[in-house]
């Protein structure tokens, strides 16, 4: 068995036809001079190496957590999903590190490539992630509100304060994203999430995939992973508000118990929404969380969308066969798209 064979310039100029499937949730994020794209079966991270080829690794996905009984229970499989999603994207993150250091030809003691998608390192950087998100847009912003709430007298206004809270977390989720967005490898990074965005988005539109065709396309998505983050902290605010007052132990306390619960909400909200752009009322109730998306997307160049073409494809031709190898890599020549005509967006 072995990885899909793509095209020469890293893209099928005639686009992969569509698999015979029960239509996927495609998703996936930017890493370092790449992209991660992520169906129901499989994963594939295409990163541009400083020679300038792309160098694709696919492998498949846990089916216990994306084909079994968790994927189908509402609210719960946001929460499993969520927790994986986390983990492959560190693990992209770091594959794609590697890669950027020429690492590529790495090799295990058996001589075949080695897995560069486990371990317990990668596990303790979830964790550490998690955790310093969690202290920073949950209980920061709880101990901010209850100064507040001592400074203004506001004790016994729960919905006061809470609103309070979320509008202090609101402020720390746009200030974060907006001051590391003018960071220029963080431009770059965000102009890689921008090809996510619009490959998937061709895709779900029935167009070639090209970097010609996939340019027309909008940066922003429905279920994007920032609009996640925004309406995870719309929906805290309405959570926290039906509590009692508390004081500031309980209170952080609750902020952490009920977290689970408010992912697991925001989760089936992004995807019922998702699921219905058609009406007008749901497209009205998404605009916000569309319009965050400016901060973490960028318009991408024709290199990065033949990155996010190739990441994509992969995982189409898994969709479609079911056959890939869980350690091999692929290096695509890339042909220079320069002197291709650069559309009108």
């Amino acid at each position: 068995m072995s990885n899909s064979q793509l095209s020469s310039n890293g893209n099928n100029a005639a686009g992969l036809a569509r698999p015979e499937l029960t239509p996927q949730n495609y998703g996936g994020q930017a890493v370092i001079e790449g992209v991660m794209m992520r169906g129901s079966r499989a994963l594939s991270v295409a990163v541009r190496n400083p020679q300038g080829n792309i160098v694709v690794h696919t492998e498949p996905l846990d089916q216990r957590i994306y084909g079994g009984r968790l994927a189908r229970i509402p609210f719960l499989r946001g929460l499993t999903l969520l927790w994986d999603a986390l983990g492959l994207g560190i693990k992209s993150l770091m594959f794609a590190a590697e890669v950027a250091v020429q690492e590529e030809g790495k090799t295990g003691p058996d001589g075949r490539p080695e897995k560069v998608f486990e371990g317990p390192v990668q596990w303790t950087l979830v964790a550490f992630s998690l955790t310093l998100s969690v202290l920073l847009f949950f209980v920061l912003p709880t101990f901010v509100a209850h100064w507040i709430e001592r400074a203004l007298g506001l004790s016994g206004q729960p919905i006061a304060i809470n609103f309070i809270e979320g509008m202090v977390r609101l402020a720390l989720l746009i200030g974060y994203i907006w001051g590391i967005g003018r960071m220029a490898d963080v431009k770059r990074l965000f102009g890689y999430h921008g090809a996510e965005h619009k490959t998937i988005n061709a895709y779900e539109a029935g167009a070639e995939l090209t970097p010609i065709s996939v340019a027309r396309f909008p940066l922003e998505h429905p279920r994007c992973g920032t609009a996640f983050l925004l309406t995870v902290v719309v929906i805290s605010i309405l959570v926290y508000s039906l509590l009692p007052p508390l004081d500031l132990l309980p209170r952080l306390l609750s902020r952490l118990i009920f977290l689970p619960v408010i992912a697991g909400i925001a989760y089936e909200f992004l995807k019922f929404t998702a699921a219905h752009q058609g009406n007008a009322l749901i497209r009205l109730l998404t605009k916000p969380n569309l319009a965050m998306q400016r901060l973490t997307t960028r318009e991408p160049d024709m290199d990065m969308l033949a990155v996010a073409i190739a990441a994509f494809e992969n995982v189409l031709a898994y969709e479609r066969s079911q056959m890939v190898v869980a350690t091999g890599e692929t290096v695509i020549a890339v042909a220079a798209v320069a002197a291709e005509e650069t559309p009108t967006l």
